[in-house]
């Protein structure tokens, strides 16, 4: 009977998706990307050697099918970094979330129409993967930044999460100065999530006069994200006097660099961090500072590309639901990470729609 309901779960499980994802159906398994870039403004130097816990095994060949290309004009090869008809992608890479980075990637890739015109920008603090990534996934075009986690050292405070305190979380603030000045957009992504449509689609995202864009909550309990501190302080919580209090994740976020480097929000954010060590006017990591900036100054996002908080809630983790509608991106914020529920023999019903998209084995 063990054995039955098993299948039986499995079973429900390819179907949902096979449902979620119809790429999956319409899009044969491609070759890959014929060439690779690496290094970069940023970087520090280092070995070039893949972490010794870690092996991947190699992904499936992706190509641009026909019509790829600026204007519609046929690729011509792989786009260099400051490439017109690049699609941009950032993505932080690190030892604890490397096996959800690496499954993102991989998403974006089987996922894309135009998976050669899609440039990745990997930003690492800790240790050297760059070999690692370009084993996995031969010919990727990416390039590495290296982000001082000494930048932010004396910015960071306590958070309810420990993991929220790590550095590479808000290198994510320091894009516009990280990445080339003639990138003028990039999407920002966490590692703990997959893509399950064209990224070209997000992309193509019109962000009209914002800086940012990203899918927009206003009917959360916006108050939460602040302690009493912070909303009885009148010259603190006067900061979002005349806008709409709309909460958003910054996990999935389309963002003109452009503006954001004209308009200065790196030290803007900075300032809030500087009065949260101060002050502690808000308990949850990187988000809040963000929230104070750009709340009710986001260009909304289509719900369906963040179905957020598929890891629980951020002390325990706990198994969810998805929100109603469609889904192009699947995002396991919070504490439980489906690769460690499934170390665990302890996985979600919905660590299935993120299972085939891993690509990690252990060192023999």
């Amino acid at each position: 009977m063990l054995w039955i309901l098993r299948f039986s779960w499995c079973f429900s499980a390819a179907i949902m998706m096979v449902v979620l994802s119809p790429s999956f159906q319409s899009f044969p398994p491609a070759e890959a990307i014929r060439s690779s870039q690496m290094g970069g403004m940023g970087l520090r130097p280092f070995q070039l050697e893949p972490h010794s816990q870690f092996s991947f095994r190699k992904s499936r060949l992706f190509l641009n099918v026909e019509g790829c290309g600026i204007k519609g004009q046929p690729s011509v090869g792989k786009p260099g970094v400051c490439d017109p008809g690049a699609v941009h992608v950032a993505i932080t890479l690190d030892v604890e979330y490397l096996r959800g980075s690496i499954a993102a990637v991989h998403s974006i890739l089987q996922h894309s129409r135009c998976p050669e015109s899609v440039f990745f920008h990997f930003l690492v603090s800790e240790t050297s993967l760059e070999t690692l990534v370009a084993s996995t996934f031969p010919g990727l075009n990416f390039k590495v930044y290296y982000f001082d986690p000494n930048i932010v050292k004396n910015l960071i405070s306590t958070s309810v999460r420990q993991a929220l305190e790590h550095p590479l979380n808000y290198a994510r603030n320091y894009l516009g100065d990280l990445l080339e000045p003639c990138i003028d957009r990039v999407i920002y992504l966490d590692s703990d999530l997959v893509v399950m449509d064209d990224i070209a689609k997000l992309w193509s995202t019109s962000l009209g006069t914002k800086t940012i864009g990203a899918p927009e909550y206003c009917h959360a309990n916006f108050s939460k994200y602040f302690t009493d501190r912070f909303w009885s302080n009148k010259q603190l919580s006067e900061t979002f006097s005349g806008r709409q209090q709309c909460y958003f994740n910054t996990g999935v976020m389309v963002i003109d660099l452009l503006k954001w480097r004209r308009m200065g929000y790196t030290k803007r954010i900075e300032r809030w961090m500087e009065i949260q060590k101060k002050e502690r006017i808000y308990e949850l990591g990187s988000l809040p500072p963000f929230l104070l900036v750009f709340g009710g100054h986001v260009a909304p996002i289509e719900h369906r590309w963040n179905q957020h908080g598929l890891g629980g809630d951020n002390v325990q983790g706990s198994c969810r639901d998805l929100h109603p509608g469609p889904v192009s991106l699947l995002h396991w914020s919070g504490s439980g990470k489906p690769w460690l529920r499934f170390d665990l023999k302890q996985p979600c019903p919905l660590d299935a729609l993120w299972a085939p998209y891993d690509l990690y084995g252990y060192s023999s």
